[in-house]
């Protein structure tokens, strides 16, 4: 065959592949049935932030745009958990310097079930990045191996007040804890900052990991995940909380030591494990590969900063028992577009949730108006900022795109298919993901970071077209 014979061949069987996969995906969607209705719709985009629209109507399919977004409610994935972002000691520190009167309106806006009703939130075991100071919760010179130092007493000041008072608005808050590093004595290099893991400190650890989670329940704060390490393979170069934790060495905690003593202690306490970026999807494989690992290990926690979302799908194909969740990533206050960077902000967490994700976690839920405090090398911001003076609340980019989720997708919706038949991003610079809420209800949000652009959503026989206005997030609910 000539070459150029091979590439006419080539080409005719690529468009032939497209066309078969296009025509299934075209039957799927003419097998249901027909939508129908009003449409009620919120919007963000310009000077709008989460602002309710006119409703629009299901209508019969005239003709499907050639970029149609053809939506399959009866083909559904992950069950939702929910949203929402770390209490660190900052966070909650921050929040605490508010009178109540300043507070009790924020509060209420993020957590109520009827406003923001934020539902998983991440806390700290011990200190991040985002402390007032570097502490553990059994500080010592020497090695404690039987803990008789340990306390919890500098989380009483602010960190469990601020906890309890959460959940005292949403009942349904779901908390995992996470460590950025063990007591310092616990590593070779003797210091909480940087370092690696010592094997020879497992037993006490786990014993730490044991009366972490005895103790908050004592305070009415039951923790309902741990992770075992936040960003297992990054040091830090020593500028903060961090420690290093081998592939071998978590596997080794997990199933020797963390994992058999909260099953003999009957604690429903799930286990998440790698806490880090996408780019580490092979490790996340390796570690649920180990039987006796993977026995307690529910599910792997997720970073953004580094590798493709699609990773979260290659280790949910290997193990599609195992749950994933998004536990960290936020908005950057040095950024100009810190306050409006919602499309961004939903893109990644469409793009997040379509890889099999049940959560998305923000990291601080509040900072000041410089990113403090903060003892690491990061200029994050918070999903609001809490003027350290004024206590004026400033809403970022990435609260009103939670706003289009949080507000509208329920604990234990399903997220169903969407599909776009002009292709997925980059080729469109619009990104979508569908959810079917425990009451039947469905809702769909579609994040546009391009031009405004005309957008045909396809259920069954029926059709909306509409117009997506530029850098907007758009949030459609139907019965």
């Amino acid at each position: 065959m000539s070459s150029q014979s091979r590439r006419e061949f080539l080409l005719s069987a690529s468009t032939a592949a497209a066309a078969l996969t296009t025509a299934g995906r075209m039957r799927l969607w003419a097998d249901q049935m027909p939508a129908s209705g009003s449409v009620h719709a919120w919007s963000t985009f310009h000077d709008r932030r989460h602002a309710r629209i006119d409703d629009l109507v299901w209508k019969p399919v005239e003709q499907v745009a050639a970029n149609a977004i053809l939506l399959n409610t009866a083909t559904t994935k992950q069950e939702v958990l929910g949203f929402g972002a770390a209490m660190t000691d900052s966070a909650c520190y921050v929040l605490s310097q508010m009178t109540p009167a300043e507070r009790e309106p924020l509060m209420h806006d993020l957590f109520a079930p009827d406003e923001m009703a934020l539902n998983v939130c991440r806390t700290c075991i011990g200190a991040s990045d985002y402390s007032r100071s570097v502490y553990s919760f059994d500080d010592s010179p020497e090695p404690d191996i039987d803990l008789r130092k340990f306390s919890i007493d500098h989380d009483k000041a602010y960190i469990l007040p601020m906890l309890r008072e959460a959940r005292q608005i949403n009942s349904d808050l779901f908390l995992f804890s996470s460590p950025w590093s063990p007591p310092g004595w616990m590593k070779p290099n003797n210091s909480m900052l940087g370092g690696a893991m010592r094997k020879l400190s497992f037993p006490a650890y786990n014993q730490y990991f044991l009366r972490f989670l005895d103790a908050y329940r004592q305070q009415g704060v039951p923790i309902d995940a741990i992770t075992v390490q936040n960003e297992t393979d990054a040091e830090q170069e020593g500028r903060m909380p961090a420690c290093l934790w081998s592939q071998e060495q978590e596997i080794e905690f997990v199933k020797s030591f963390l994992g058999p003593s909260l099953r003999k202690a009957g604690s429903p306490t799930k286990i998440w494990v790698l806490d880090h970026n996408y780019n580490l999807w092979g490790r996340a494989i390796d570690e649920l590969s180990d039987p006796g690992a993977a026995e307690y290990i529910d599910g792997i926690a997720w970073h953004g900063y580094v590798g493709e979302p699609s990773a979260m799908s290659r280790v949910h194909d290997a193990f599609p028992a195992k749950s994933a969740y998004w536990t960290e990533g936020g908005p950057d206050i040095s950024q100009p577009d810190y306050q409006t960077d919602w499309s961004k902000w939903s893109e990644t967490f469409n793009d997040v949730l379509n890889n099999w994700a049940r959560s998305i976690t923000s990291w601080n839920l509040a900072l000041d108006e410089n990113g403090k405090p903060n003892i690491g090398p990061f200029s994050c911001g918070g999903v609001v900022t809490v003027n350290s003076v004024t206590h004026k609340v400033t809403l970022s980019g990435q609260y009103w795109a939670f706003a289009h989720y949080s507000r509208h997708v329920r604990r234990g919706a399903r997220v169903f298919a969407t599909d776009s038949l002009g292709g997925p991003a980059p080729t469109s610079q619009i990104s979508h993901v569908g959810f079917r809420n425990p009451d039947g209800s469905h809702v769909v949000v579609l994040s546009n970071r391009g031009p405004e652009s005309p957008v045909q959503l396809v259920h069954g026989s029926s059709a909306l077209t509409l117009d997506l206005p530029a850098d907007s997030v758009l949030t459609l609910v139907w019965a």
